[in-house]
């Protein structure tokens, strides 16, 4: 599991169904939730989880996509297995693991070094620690 750490921003209820704004290194990054603990407010550091199977990357890409939070990061490692391979990515001083096909790693020709788009969906991310500094 990848996990970052980001500050709520501003949060939109409607009924059950909660749509969290995050600073997460002065960028706004967006996440859906169901359940919202009543602790988390504006202005609260919290820790987000996302699966690394579920971190989609984009080379060379343009145009629209529905994905709510795309990142810009840096490939740092590539272990390629016979079915999977897990990308290291980074932004700022933050790194979290990808995983995709080999095949698509192969097709997209991914090197070390090279400029990518991270892409989270909102829905994919959840909140696993209230942070107290």
């Amino acid at each position: 599991m990848s996990s970052i750490v980001a500050t709520v921003s501003n949060i939109w209820t409607i009924d059950s169904l909660h749509k969290i704004e995050l600073d997460f290194c002065g960028k706004s990054i967006f996440m859906i939730c169901l359940e919202l603990d009543n602790s988390i407010k504006v202005g609260t550091k919290v820790k987000l989880a996302i699966s690394p199977s579920h971190i989609a990357i984009a080379k060379d890409f343009r145009g629209l996509i529905s994905y709510s939070n795309i990142i810009d990061s840096t490939i740092v490692s590539i272990n390629r297995g016979e079915i999977l391979s897990s990308v290291e990515l980074k932004f700022n001083d933050i790194t979290i693991e990808s995983i995709i096909t080999t095949t698509a790693s192969k097709e997209m020709d991914l090197k070390i070094g090279e400029s990518i788009k991270a892409m989270l969906k909102a829905t994919e991310l959840s909140i696993i620690e209230v942070l107290n500094d």
